[in-house]
């Protein structure tokens, strides 16, 4: 979004004083973009058009929040259907799976596709919410979501990328014991609140290359996971290609890439988020999550 020279855009849904607005982050002040489009989903939807409006309105503008004065959301708080995540696109994850598993390391040959409710997706800083009654193996998973751009199905590699609108950072949290019991993993990924996401939305032109990126989690402050996205399995253009094969993407949709090794449930012993651990999940150029695990009950 830089190509009038101005500094990087990101872009937000933010939470001020009980109004919920989208708007352009840049150099830790926020502009109101709610004069182009009510939502993240109407802007990504206008596609080239709706970047250009957004940067010209951030650069023109006279007024700007401070960080400090608003609640960063989801940059899509409600998508209109389920993330679409990959499972086990990391060569070392599907190996320390299968290791804690008791079985045989065999790496996908084909991506492994399942998804989240939309209302597990919550905001970057918002709180992990834990519940001993429903789960006591709540875990962390690092990852890189990227965001559809614009309609299309039975995509080719090579022109894959073309779809993808902006990058963000994804913590795909998984309660370990619902997802062995039901021996499938929506239940177990879907939980209120195991989705959080942002801080904001990247836009494509932003990022040079997706397929090179650090990526980490810390929790406590501790490194738990230390990877880059060159580790994945299968990448983007694979993933958008796959996925599109006689379905259709839309503006919007949220798909998670996988996570690296270094998850909980694969320890030895096995780690577990507890109420008031702090969960940060960072992706080099992109940024970083922050989230404290907190009791419902």
């Amino acid at each position: 979004m830089s190509s009038i020279g101005g500094p990087t855009l990101r872009l937000v849904t933010f939470n001020y004083k009980e109004k919920v607005n989208i708007g352009a982050w840049s150099d830790g002040r926020i502009v109101d973009l709610s004069n182009i489009a009510p939502d993240m989903i109407t802007l990504i939807t206008m596609g080239k058009k709706g970047l250009v409006l957004a940067e010209e309105t951030a650069a023109k503008a006279n007024t700007s929040f401070a960080a400090e004065e608003v609640l960063l959301m989801a940059p899509i708080p409600h998508p209109r259907r389920n993330v679409m995540c990959l499972g086990l696109n990391y060569a070392e994850h599907a190996q320390e799976t299968s290791s804690a598993e008791g079985r045989s390391p065999n790496l996908p040959d084909a991506p492994i596709v399942f998804t989240k409710a939309t209302t597990a997706v919550s905001g970057p800083y918002d709180a992990i919410p834990v519940d001993p009654l429903v789960s006591e193996k709540i875990d962390w998973e690092a990852e890189l979501a990227f965001i559809v751009g614009h309609e299309g199905k039975n995509i080719a590699q090579d022109q894959a990328m073309d779809y993808v609108y902006g990058y963000a950072v994804l913590n795909d949290v998984s309660a370990r014991d619902l997802q062995q019991r039901g021996k499938q993993f929506f239940k177990g990924k879907s939980l209120d609140g195991c989705c959080p996401m942002g801080p904001w939305i990247l836009t494509a032109d932003e990022m040079a290359d997706p397929g090179s990126l650090r990526i980490t989690c810390r929790v406590n402050g501790e490194i738990k996971q230390d990877s880059s996205t060159s580790l994945m399995i299968f990448d983007i253009p694979a993933i958008v290609s796959y996925i599109s094969r006689g379905m259709t993407l839309l503006p919007g949709d949220i798909i998670a890439t996988g996570t690296p090794a270094g998850v909980g449930f694969a320890r030895t012993p096995p780690e577990f988020l507890k109420v008031g651990d702090v969960v940060e999940c960072e992706i080099e150029g992109i940024g970083s999550i922050r989230n404290n695990v907190a009791s419902t009950s």
